[in-house]
């Protein structure tokens, strides 16, 4: 599953980081509190299903044969089933006659109870069971997509989501990772359309009446979540990548814009087989696009046949931005990873499901960096690491490895916790083991534990085998546990030649700095800068000495995940040998400095004095960061025009000059950074008011032609923030004249952004009507909430029914604590709670406890840093 990330905007001026980057949330999820596994004592070997899916009338029928084993004498075989009614079942044992059963639905609990009359002893059965279900209009279970295809005319596909608990929503199922089994699936589809499920297709057998049944191979033992079903009219492009047959399936027409995608996958495969140490075991890899989105979810890993919205696929030379690129790219590369981690190996339950994402998210940078080295990804894992941490700082954080016993928990696992740090510390390990012991304990793992599944330890065993000694003790502190490390240089002494550092041990909190401070064996390398890095494990003090003397870096490379409490001596002393520093070591280091400035462990101005060293001749890379560290402190002057003023006369000195090198539009020759600058610094200028940039934006939007290019959503973006009346109905007619469904949905969702409050209420009411897409009225509401969360809270709190259904089941419980978690008013604090304690348990408000908990610390934040920032901005 992968999520869409967001720019870091930091935890004290804008909303808390919940989803994500490069990546959006699980999908479908039952009411809060739903205690999630079944009974034991029976378990499936093969499931035979076959549906009829009327997309019209948004529903399907079914039938499914399941051969399955019962150990113990079972009073009822109780199965996962939701939104299915079920009209007949009968139970065959392998030596014996048919037995007719009832089933007993308990909507509540997402299961049903099979009753045939007397207990069904130990033994082999064969399960028939007949059964109806619905077509979601959200992805959930199986749901429909409509759009208009390049031809203007309506069209309507079909697609299937199952993680983390939907498969029952397609067939009656043992909906848990743990029990796996074979699939054969059929389906009775209109004769022309196109099926996609795992595997190809086996058979194809006219039934005349326009009516054809498909019926793919079987596949390999896997889990329920990981089944797909797709149809509609479709078209596939393919390439062999050795063996494997690797394809994209898009709306016919656009499987041109699909080519990176494509591309992407062929080159990535091979890579993975030889990384892995086993071959993609199934013949054909697919990616299939879905028109639409999700507001929590990109893309999902299913074996395969990944589903990507096409927003997360598509290129379209009008608009996509380098940046919607290298996502695409590493999107791909995260799903792909699935394929092994997940897929082929999966965890045994949902507390171990950081092994799936964090480890697919570690590995597409991985093989990006390998890949495309002139995107320089690994110096992404900064933002990475920062955006666990800010989770991770606040009290309401939980581990990596975190125990969920219900259905809400399992949707709410998967945060940037899950992902982010569980990325950050696989890099850490890597770094501890070595490259090369680590792939080795990789391949060990994955021919152990092939189409099984496993725990967190099974990993971790695996590496320290390869030869990581103490590697176990290392992971458990950073997986079994909260919170991040704090590691302090107590003092620093230059001796013959040589520094001598202190170090000492304790824990960074934004909002629970007097409580007693966890351990942990942090992985530590340190080095002066140029000097020879040093490695040590540090458990409470320790004493280091480094060669050379001068201004040193105690996370060198950044790859621990910790953060690096210096002297000041030593910041302001980093800062006059910022240039000297690696780009990675640049990033990092402003990063953990404006967080502990967040935080109060040292003066903000430190920070600002860092960002403020990094000369108009640095890495694009590295110039990139700057404009998001302006943006923050901006935002933590809401309110203060006279000092944002100030702020935003800076940022147009510093960055101005910077944009004039670069220039609004792409040159000859440029190096392949400069694009991703060129957004970033367009889009913070233009979002302050920058003049120029502002005047610029106007010019390409009276000339329609100028907008096309990588920067369009950009300049749109700028237009729609600063929208009059007039202008928000240009932007309107523009979205429904578009000529994709995918830029029409882009376009209504600028419409949110508006500054103007009267806009934003008229952006809401557009939401709730079906003129913007079903999917699409959702992005309006949460670009709304961004820059108005209490407009945007209060009115769906308002039409609270018609909203959820413009959102993914599993999401219900998240979204008003997403929607409202940017904010910085204590009103807000109170309208959560009373939210959270009148609809949801307290299993299922934690997200709206972290929200509470960000806007506090925020509130807390700005009004303790504002002094020192009106004086810092006003000296320059």
């Amino acid at each position: 599953m992968s999520f869409s990330k967001i720019s870091s905007l930091l935890l004290a001026a804008a909303p808390l980081a919940l989803t994500q980057p490069a990546w959006a949330q699980a999908s479908a999820g039952p009411a809060p509190g739903i205690t999630t596994q079944l009974p034991r004592g029976a378990a499936p070997r093969h499931y035979a299903i076959e549906v009829t899916p009327d997309a019209a009338n948004l529903k399907f029928s079914g039938k499914a044969t399941i051969d399955l084993d019962v150990a113990q004498a079972m009073p009822v075989l109780v199965l996962n089933a939701a939104d299915l009614t079920i009209s007949g079942v009968t139970l065959t044992p392998a030596k014996g006659k048919a037995m007719k059963g009832t089933a007993r639905i308990d909507a509540a609990a997402q299961t049903v109870a099979l009753d045939f009359g007397k207990p069904v002893a130990p033994g082999s059965y064969k399960l028939d069971i007949v059964y109806a279900g619905v077509i979601n209009t959200q992805a959930n279970g199986m749901f429909a997509l409509d759009y208009t295809d390049n031809a203007g005319k309506a069209k309507r596909a079909l697609f299937t989501q199952f993680e983390a608990p939907d498969a029952r929503r397609f067939v009656p199922s043992f909906d848990e990772p743990s029990y796996k089994a074979t699939f054969d699936l059929s389906a009775i589809v209109p004769t022309g359309q196109l099926a996609v499920s795992n595997m190809p297709v086996a058979t194809s057998k006219d039934l005349g009446g326009g009516k054809t049944r498909v019926t793919f191979g079987t596949s390999p033992k896997m889990s329920s979540y990981l089944l797909f079903f797709g149809l509609g009219d479709l078209e596939r492009a393919t390439k062999m990548a050795g063996a494997t047959e690797v394809g994209v399936i898009t709306g016919k027409g656009n499987t041109g814009k699909a080519q990176l995608a494509l591309d992407a996958s062929a080159a990535i495969l091979p890579w993975y087989n030889d990384y892995f140490g086993v071959p993609f075991p199934l013949p054909k890899l697919d990616n299939v696009a879905g028109p639409g989105q999700s507001q929590f979810f990109s893309a999902m890993e299913n074996w395969g046949a990944i589903f990507t919205f096409e927003r997360a696929l598509l290129v379209d030379p009008r608009f996509t931005s380098e940046g919607t690129r290298r996502t695409i790219y590493s999107i791909v590369a995260h799903e792909m990873a699935h394929q092994w981690f997940g897929d082929l190996v999966t965890m045994a339950w949902w507390d171990d499901l950081w092994l799936n994402e964090g480890f697919a998210s570690w590995m597409a940078t991985k093989v990006t960096d390998k890949l495309q080295p002139d995107w320089e990804m690994l110096l992404t894992r900064v933002g990475g690491r920062e955006r666990a941490m800010a989770l991770d700082a606040l009290a309401t954080t939980h581990p990596v490895v975190q125990k969920i016993h219900t259905v809400d928990e399992v949707n709410q696992a998967f945060d940037d916790i899950t992902y982010e740090k569980g990325e950050a510390v696989i890099t850490m390990l890597e770094g501890y083991a070595g490259e090369d012991v680590w792939r080795q304990g990789i391949r060990s793992y994955m021919k152990q534990h092939a189409y099984g599944n496993t725990v967190t330890d099974d990993l971790w065993k695996a590496v320290e085998g390869a030869g990581a000694q103490g590697l176990v003790s290392i992971a458990h502190d950073f997986t079994s546990q909260p919170g991040i490390p704090l590691v302090k240089v107590e003092s620093a002494q230059c001796k013959g030649g040589s520094t001598v550092l202190a170090l000492s041990q304790g824990e960074f909190s934004r909002d629970r700095k007097d409580k007693a401070p966890l351990k942990w064996n942090v992985p530590v390398m340190a080095q002066t800068i140029g000097g020879a890095p040093q490695r040590l494990i540090l458990n409470g003090t320790a004493s280091v000495t480094l060669p050379g003397c001068g201004a040193y870096v105690i996370n060198a490379g950044q790859t621990g995940y910790y953060r690096s409490l210096y002297p000041q001596a030593n910041v302001q002393a980093l800062v006059k040998g910022f240039t000297r520093l690696p780009s990675m070591d640049q990033i990092g280091l402003m990063a953990d400095n404006f967080q502990l400035g967040l935080g109060g462990y040292q003066p903000i101005g430190l920070a600002l004095d860092m960002v403020d060293a990094v000369p108009a001749s640095a890495s694009p890379a590295v110039l990139a960061e700057v404009p998001d560290y302006l943006d923050s402190a901006y935002l933590m002057l809401e309110g203060d025009k006279a000092a944002q003023a100030r702020v935003a006369a800076y940022a147009s000195r510093k960055l101005g000059p910077v944009l004039a090198g670069v220039g609004f539009d792409a040159k000859a020759g440029e190096g392949p950074q400069v694009p991703v600058l060129r957004s970033a610094l367009v889009a913070t200028l233009g979002g302050m008011g920058d003049k120029a940039v502002v005047a610029e934006a106007k010019r390409r939007f009276a000339e329609p032609a100028l907008l096309d290019g990588p920067l369009r959503n950009v300049w749109l973006r700028i237009i729609g923030q600063n929208a009059d009346a007039a202008t928000w109905e240009k932007l309107r007619a523009m979205a429904n004249g578009a000529k994709s469904d995918l830029e029409k949905s882009t376009l209504f969702a600028l419409l949110g952004a508006a500054k103007d409050e009267g806009l934003a209420r008229k952006a809401l009411d557009l939401a709730m009507t079906d003129e913007p897409g079903k999917t699409t009225s959702a992005a309006i509401i949460s670009a709304v909430g961004a820059e108005h969360p209490m407009l945007a809270v209060d009115y769906v709190l308002a039409h609270r029914a018609q909203y959820e259904a413009l959102i993914d089941v599993s999401a219900r419980s998240q979204a008003i604590a997403r929607l409202g978690g940017g904010s910085a008013d204590p009103a807000m604090v109170t309208k959560l709670d009373a939210y959270a304690s009148q609809y949801l348990t307290p299993e299922s408000r934690k997200v709206v406890d972290r929200s509470i908990s960000a806007i506090k610390t925020r509130i807390e934040t700005r009004a303790r840093l504002k002094p020192a920032l009106v004086s810092w901005f006003a000296k320059k």
